[in-house]
């Protein structure tokens, strides 16, 4: 079963991560299936605006659980590696050069917090619940952190990256996380709202208009690129560090780390 499903409604394509039994974590396929129908999406000219979104209950749980037990063995340059696809993922979804809505249909955590924060309009249902938990493992959100500042700013991020919190999706709304909240029986229509809305504007000025945007508070690719270089080294240096073991073995054996009260 394919990673992702794309679908295609006139000028719209839905891509939606699609392993529910997981619900929708990260592994090494899914990251390269999710970023080459990306790229490709923004080559088709039919394509005037792209939804991501998650099968089943969740939007996506961050990283699967036995992708983290392979990255816990690795040595810190295949850590590196590994964070860099990552990365590159997420860099594609922010200079998208179409309009993309992220469709929060459920809960988000780690990597799938960083999803949303890289989508130019972030809708959710009311039950969805977020978390970027990273520190609770001895680690950071290193590789998403550039998207995730920018959506929230550095005050807010300085209280979830350290404390871990769970938040709901009225806090997510409040810190910018999320444009719009909603019932989960009301997203569709929410999101076929803005949808129309989109439709009525030029698709080469909805394109200056988001690299105006980026470009104002500072954000190219370029840059971008360098920035995801450094914090690929920062995320592998610490998942091989002590700290960083010790936190994804108590995680893999459902223990506490030694550094919790």
């Amino acid at each position: 079963m394919s990673a992702v499903l794309v679908t295609d409604r006139a000028a719209v394509r839905q891509i939606a991560l699609n392993r529910p039994e997981v619900h929708n974590a990260f592994d090494d396929g899914l990251i390269a299936e999710l970023t080459s129908a990306l790229v490709e999406a923004g080559r088709d000219d039919a394509v005037r605006a792209v939804v991501l979104t998650g099968t089943g209950a969740s939007f996506s749980a961050g990283a699967d659980l036995n992708w983290m037990r392979g990255m816990a063995g690795a040595s810190e340059q295949e850590n590196r590696e590994d964070s860099l696809r990552l990365a590159a993922l997420v860099r594609t979804l922010q200079f998208l050069p179409k309009p993309t809505i992220a469709r929060v249909n459920g809960a988000a955590y780690g990597g799938g917090v960083g999803l949303i924060a890289a989508c130019d309009i972030a809708i959710g249902a009311d039950g969805a619940k977020f978390g970027l938990t990273e520190v609770k493992l001895g680690l950071v959100p290193a590789v998403i952190s550039p998207y995730v500042v920018a959506a929230i700013g550095v005050r807010q991020a300085r209280r979830l990256f350290l404390t871990g919190e769970i938040f709901d999706a009225a806090e997510a709304c409040r810190i910018g996380l999320l444009h719009r909240v909603v019932p989960a029986e009301g997203l569709d229509e929410a999101i076929d709202f803005t949808l129309k809305l989109l439709a009525k504007a030029g698709p080469q000025a909805q394109r200056e208009a988001k690299q105006l945007a980026l470009r104002m508070a500072g954000i190219d690719e370029k840059g971008a690129g360098a920035i995801d270089a450094d914090n690929a080294e920062l995320i592998a240096r610490l998942r091989v560090s002590a700290e960083g073991q010790e936190g994804l073995g108590a995680f893999l054996d459902k223990r506490a780390p030694l550094w919790a009260s």
